[in-house]
This record gives structure tokens, C-alpha cells and sequence, in this order.
């Protein structure tokens, strides 16, 4: 425990890039009172709004809490949303340089509605995507790959925060790769972990891992051989795949395979935004000089926290050191 203690010590000297879907979660707060006499619906007075980031934005947003020095690299719409986001970077991240904001394209939000009587808990009625309609220009994607070049060499880890948007563009993966052989890349796709062949390590999720293998995963022979073929195709150093509430499973070449329990209850309140802490808490750790193994168990450490918090949440260094020394949160 005190190595763990250690490592979650040195995260404010660590570097870490983040590049991927930058994205904002909305959150409309309300009380419903009343069916609507227009259709079958709840119709719900609103009280107030909040703006956090998201998608590749959370893994910077808990980067920013776990202490790291932290560079963004992304696009984001010059609209309320991407600018909410904008502005909640722009003294707390070491560098924004790479974080653009874009006339041409808006914010990838995802907007929830959330309903509820006074000291009740707040219920999720309907989520509402807004994806962005267009790719990068030639110009935005030289000025990204140009930045990530540039500061590639003091960075201790980059962190590839992919949910599909292909803001990863072919040159960009190329500049990855290239750093990936100098440095600690994490990589978190969604759809295309092959893609982003080489990297150190991957995080896949259980059905992530079952896309990949094109089999479904139901005992520990079948996680296994989807584990050793993620390890051959995506030709990476370990796999991470977390499994929801029966934990995680590290892979790692030339090692036995490792399966980390749950950590506290298995009563999950809500996984809004876990795998974004376990990437962070990945490539944070490996930046900072842990173990595939040790950065596997401060991840779920890490992860155990952000569960039983509502919304898209993050986990403090705070938080981190009292649950390790704890065993549990």
C-alpha cells in the first residue's frame, strides 16, 4: 500500500496529454408536476443547468483532480458549451494550447434530463446526443498534430481518448504511434483498438473486449483468449478490461493473468464516465512510473469511488490515498 501511496504522490510532477473526443455533459435539473395534455409525458418545471466536461474532457477533468499537469488536445464548438468547458480548463490545465475552439463545429453534448421531487433523488427521464456533423479541416488537423509533436517530449504519458467521433485522424494515429514508441501511450477506443497498433496498454470495457474478439465473454477461458488476442492484433504490452461490478482482469505479456476484484460494494450508483477515470488513473499512474499491475489497482481503486457518485464524476488524490489506505472506499 505504501508503493500505491507513493506513486498517487509524485502524479502532481507528471505530465500527461489527453487527446480524443473532447465533449460536454448537460444536465438539466427539474421537478415534474404534471402530464402533458400535448402527449403521454411527464412535463417537468426546470430549475437549474449545469455544464461539466465530457468524453475525452472527463479524462482531463480527473487528471485535474488527481494533481497531473495536464495538456488537452482537441476541438471543441465556440458555442455555450464548448466555451463552459473552454474557460473551466483555462487556469487549471498546464497548457491549452491544443484545446481548439471551432466556428465551424459545435460541441459533442450529451444532455440528460434529470426529474425530481425536493430530497428526492434526481431520475434520468431522456439523454439527447448532439454529435459533431463534420470532420477537421486540413489547417485544424496540422496545428493539433504540430502541437502534439511539439511537446511529445515532455510528456511522461499520452492518453487516447477515442469514443468514435474519429477526431483521431490516420495522421494523427501516425503521430501517436511515433510517440508511442518513446513513451507510455493509453489508449481507449471504443470501436478501433486495432487501430492503434503498438501502444502500450489498452482499456477495454467487457462488450469493448467482446466486439473485438467477436465472441461473448461468459467464464474466465473466453476472457482470457479475448484478452490474448487484443494483446497479439493490437501487438500492446497489457490489457486492461473492466468488467463492471466483477471488477477488472490485467493481461499482460509473458505474465499470468490477473483479476482484480471489485473494490467496495458491488451497489453501483452510477458508471457515468468510470472508464474515463480508470484511463486516467492508467496513464497517470504508468506516467508517473508504476507497474501495469499497480496501475491496474490504483484504476479500480480509483473507480470504486467515482461509481458510487451520481453523474459524470471524478476522484480526488485525496479521495484516492484514504481508499488505498482504507482497502476499500
Amino acid at each position: 500500500m505504501k508503493r500505491l501511496q507513493h506513486i498517487i504522490k509524485r502524479f502532481p510532477k507528471t505530465k500527461v496529454g489527453v487527446i480524443g473526443d473532447m465533449a460536454a455533459d448537460v444536465y438539466i435539473y427539474g421537478k415534474p408536476y404534471r402530464l402533458s395534455r400535448e402527449a403521454p409525458v411527464i412535463v417537468v418545471r426546470h430549475d437549474y443547468q449545469k455544464i461539466i466536461p465530457g468524453g475525452a474532457a472527463n479524462t482531463v477533468n480527473n487528471l485535474l483532480q488527481l494533481g497531473a499537469q495536464v495538456y488537452p488536445i482537441g476541438v471543441l464548438g465556440n458555442d455555450d458549451a464548448g466555451n463552459e468547458v473552454f474557460n473551466y480548463f483555462h487556469h487549471r490545465c498546464a497548457s491549452i494550447e491544443g484545446l481548439l475552439l471551432s466556428n465551424r463545429l459545435h460541441t459533442i453534448t450529451k444532455t440528460r434530463i434529470m426529474a425530481g421531487d425536493d430530497h428526492t433523488t434526481k431520475q434520468q427521464v431522456i439523454r439527447i446526443d448532439r454529435d459533431p456533423p463534420v470532420a477537421l479541416t486540413s489547417d485544424e488537423e496540422r496545428r493539433i498534430g504540430s502541437y502534439l509533436a511539439r511537446i511529445a517530449p515532455q510528456l511522461d504519458a499520452l492518453i487516447v481518448s477515442d469514443y468514435g467521433y474519429n477526431f483521431v485522424t490516420q495522421s494523427l494515429l501516425q503521430t501517436i504511434k511515433q510517440f508511442s514508441r518513446r513513451k507510455t501511450v493509453l489508449v481507449d477506443s471504443r470501436y478501433r483498438m486495432k487501430d492503434f497498433k503498438g501502444v502500450t496498454m489498452v482499456t477495454p470495457n467487457l462488450s469493448e473486449a467482446e466486439a473485438f474478439a467477436g465472441q461473448e465473454i461468459k467464464d474466465a477461458a473466453t476472457l482470457l483468449k479475448a484478452g490474448k488476442k487484443i494483446l497479439k492484433d493490437v501487438a500492446c504490452k497489457a490489457v486492461l478490461i473492466t468488467r463492471g461490478n466483477e471488477g477488472m482482469t490485467l493481461i499482460e505479456r509473458g505474465k499470468a493473468p490477473v483479476h482484480i476484484p471489485i473494490c467496495g460494494t458491488d451497489e453501483i450508483t452510477d458508471v457515468t464516465g468510470a472508464g474515463d477515470t480508470v484511463a486516467a488513473l492508467v496513464g497517470l499512474s504508468l506516467g508517473a512510473g508504476a507497474t501495469f499491475l499497480e496501475a491496474a489497482y490504483l484504476s479500480n481503486y480509483g473507480a470504486g469511488v467515482v461509481v458510487m457518485k451520481r453523474g459524470t464524476a471524478t476522484v480526488s488524490a485525496a479521495e484516492l490515498i484514504q481508499v488505498v489506505k482504507q482497502g476499500s472506499p
